[in-house]
């Protein structure tokens, strides 16, 4: 098996960002409001958002993110991104631990740093979002059901099977059920040996996952009422899959999304995967259970109507360890040469930024040439190992190389966190309101201001349009913030904000008339 301390130099490859990044406002601010919501109200099993219901995702995440905040007596970024790289790096362990006969440790580790170096595995590994757990469970389940199928499996597998399917829909929801099961089936109906379903899913499995999913739906209802369970069920489960009302797609999203979700490595998988189908090299179970779970899931998410390109995270570890159980049986200069193009693209993209005009008001830092330097020799001793014939090797240096990149460029994200979140508004808000003595908070229409209150601790109100705006700021006592997209696309506010008292903070305005209220130098005209 791979050795533990690689995983731990995974680990330490992203530390910096784990703890150095700010939280983005529209998704990972708006989980912390809700979690402060459900915290305050006593709700476990309910959440809203403002007092809006919010059955988007189950309760699961939210429990790790109460759970954090207990342990760190705060919202820890470091602390909350642990429950998004520990499934991470537990997805890479079992997809290890799967191939490990057909694999030596050299292997598994070039497949390791490709799988944890695509764009949206790592990606989703760094952001705090519920995908990766669901992964993880993903993974759990799928690879219980082969080891039952292989007759490998231990007794308590009858029990992990159903459990892994409920903690990945309790972690997600109905991806969690749909992706495991379909690619159970469509893989015996590959081996035509369907009316064996039961035997690994059978009365006793359904049991166990309809008796969690009933103690779920039960506490549901006694906490939030049927109104809340109906949005569940029905509003945020049936109507996303047939016509959704959000994440609205065409049927073939996945295959544009799919060659920049699993980058650098896109080329790689899908000639690897060709190559294998034509020459008919898919030759044990395994492989053609990889290939069942990657085909069943890309067409079902497909058929849905509601898409998002992190909804095919479950695949990606597929694609990269069959690829890595495939390419030993192809001898083809075409697999090589799908490496040659990302990486010689890598040496390039460095280059870019000194011709890349550089937005004004974002700070300068040396890590960021730094990391761009590291890429650059990386991608370079990448091309120079693939003109030597060493694929393996050039893969790892690839990888290394951008996991360098990605470290060092971390070590900028203080300068650069302005520009990100909403932190350092927030808190620069607070001491001028302190200071000031200002006790209003408002924000200019933006997306997920009302989930300040994370920082502020108040909610704040929504302004909606420019008299509003120029209405409250004369009669005074006010923190107004305002993003500076949109005052660039007002020209009022443009000229309102040259003869008004205000401070940019990153990609904010703070707004505020200086106490006392001079109005004859601040007041608008």
């Amino acid at each position: 098996m791979m050795k533990v301390e690689r995983y731990l130099i995974l680990f330490i490859l992203v530390i910096p960002v784990l703890i150095l990044r700010d939280f983005t406002p529209n998704n990972e601010l708006k989980y912390l409001s809700i979690v402060d919501e459900a915290l305050r109200d006593g709700h476990f099993f309910t959440f809203y958002n403002q007092g809006e219901i919010y059955a988007d995702k189950p309760p699961l995440y939210f429990w790790l993110l109460m759970f954090s905040k207990w342990i760190w007596g705060e919202y820890s970024m470091f602390g909350l991104s642990l429950f998004s790289i520990i499934p991470a790096l537990v997805s890479i362990y079992v997809m290890n631990k799967w191939v490990e006969a057909e694999t030596g440790a050299s292997t598994r580790w070039t497949a390791s740093l490709m799988l944890f170096t695509s764009a949206l595995f790592i990606g989703s590994g760094l952001v705090l979002r519920m995908d990766m757990l669901m992964c993880m469970f993903i993974l759990l389940a799928l690879y219980t059901f082969y080891k039952r199928y292989s007759g490998k499996g231990r007794p308590i597998d009858r029990f992990l099977l159903p459990f892994y399917v409920f903690m990945a829909i309790f972690s997600k929801g109905p991806v969690g059920i749909v992706v495991p099961l379909i690619s159970m089936i469509v893989f015996l109906m590959v081996k035509k040996e369907i009316r064996h379903f039961g035997h690994y899913f059978g009365w006793r499995e359904w049991g166990i996952l309809s008796g969690f999913c009933i103690v779920w739906f039960s506490c549901i209802y006694l906490e939030g009422g049927s109104a809340y369970l109906n949005n569940l069920l029905f509003h945020q489960t049936i109507n996303r899959a047939i016509d959704s009302f959000d994440h609205k797609k065409a049927f073939w999203y996945y295959g544009v999304t799919f060659w920049y979700a699993v980058a650098p490595w896109s080329l790689l998988y899908i000639t690897t995967l060709v190559i294998a189908i034509k020459k008919k090299l898919l030759s044990t179970d395994k492989e053609k259970f990889f290939l069942s779970i990657i085909g069943s899931t890309f067409v079902v998410l497909s058929i849905f109507s509601a898409k998002l390109d992190i909804y095919m995270l479950p695949v990606f570890p597929f694609c990269t360890y069959l690829t890595i159980l495939l390419l030993p049986k192809e001898k083809e200069k075409w697999v090589s040469f799908t490496l040659y193009i990302p990486i010689v693209a890598l040496t390039i993209a460095p280059a870019a930024l000194f011709f890349i005009e550089r937005k004004p008001g974002i700070p300068d830092s040396p890590f960021i040439y730094i990391a761009v330097a590291l890429l650059f020799m990386f991608s370079l001793t990448a091309c120079w190992l693939l003109y030597r014939k060493q694929m393996y090797k050039a893969i790892n240096c690839t990888a290394l190389g951008i996991l360098a990149t990605l470290f060092t460029g971390a070590f900028a994200l203080p300068q650069v966190n302005p520009y990100i979140g909403l932190t350092t508004a927030a808190e620069k808000a607070q001491d001028i309101c302190e200071q000031e003595e200002i006790d209003h908070y408002y924000y200019y229409r933006f997306r997920s201001g009302e989930n300040m209150d994370v920082f502020l601790h108040e909610e704040p109100v929504k302004i909606t349009n420019e008299d509003s705006l120029l209405n409250i700021y004369q009669k005074g006592d006010c923190m107004i913030f305002l993003k500076e997209k949109d005052v660039m696309r007002s020209q009022t506010l443009q000229e309102r904000l040259k003869k008004i008292h205000h401070e940019k903070i990153g990609n904010y305005y703070l707004v505020h008339p200086p106490l006392p209220v001079q109005y004859s130098e601040t007041s608008l005209p």
